[in-house]
C-alpha cells in the first residue's frame, strides 16, 4: 500500500491555458486584444503614444512571434509569447 498523503493533486487540464489560432478571431477580436497588449506593455513606459505599437503588434501576431492565450478559468484571452 502506497501512502498518497504526500502528493500534489494534479491540475486539471482543462483548467490551463492553450494557443488559440489569431485566424479563427474577427478583425475586431484581434484589434481589442492588440489595443490591450499595447497598453499593457507600453503604457506604462515612457512611450509617449503606446497606440503606436499597434501595427508593430499585428505583425508579430501574424509572424507568430506573439500568440493568443486562452484561459478557461478566467474566460479571457489575451496575446503572449508562444510556449
Amino acid at each position: 500500500m502506497t501512502d498518497e498523503t504526500g502528493r500534489e493533486p494534479q491540475s486539471d487540464p482543462r483548467e490551463e491555458k492553450f494557443v488559440v489560432d489569431a485566424e479563427l478571431l474577427s478583425e475586431d477580436q484581434l484589434d481589442g486584444l492588440v489595443e490591450e497588449y499595447c497598453t499593457r506593455y507600453h503604457g506604462l513606459n515612457d512611450t509617449e503614444n503606446p497606440m503606436s505599437e499597434r501595427e508593430r503588434v499585428r505583425s508579430a501576431v501574424r509572424r507568430q512571434e506573439l500568440v493568443v492565450w486562452f484561459d478557461p478559468v478566467e474566460n479571457t484571452a489575451s496575446l503572449g509569447n508562444p510556449g
